[in-house]
């Protein structure tokens, strides 16, 4: 639609805010908090949130979908942010896979 931003630009800019909560105050900022309890709590809580949206997935409707898909896609730029990946690194891989099947990408990757 004309006027809207592009996904990877909504997801450049959480990211963004994201990176900017780093070092806040954890009990005033939930992203601060989660960069306070460390990676492994960070991986936990996304673990958690894809839980979460494979139940909806499968047992809830597709507005409860929507809202933990959300979830699970804040909590992965958390992590990425975490681990220092930004998001056109992970936009670039799927570039790269996108000119080839699933099946081949598979293949390729057990070979390096």
């Amino acid at each position: 639609m004309a006027g809207e931003k592009s996904n990877a630009a909504i997801l450049d800019e959480l990211y963004a805010v994201i990176e900017s909560r780093r070092g806040g105050d954890p009990a005033t900022s939930y992203t601060a908090k989660l960069f306070a309890k460390g990676r492994d709590h960070i991986a936990k809580k996304f673990g958690e949130e894809a839980v979460e949206a494979v139940i909806a997935a499968t047992s809830q409707s597709k507005p409860e979908l929507i809202a933990e898909s959300a979830d699970v896609l804040f909590h992965l730029l958390v992590l990425w942010a975490e681990r220092g990946i930004k998001p056109a690194e992970v936009f670039a891989e799927l570039a790269i896979r996108k000119s080839q099947s699933g099946i081949e990408e598979k293949k390729n990757r057990k070979n390096t």
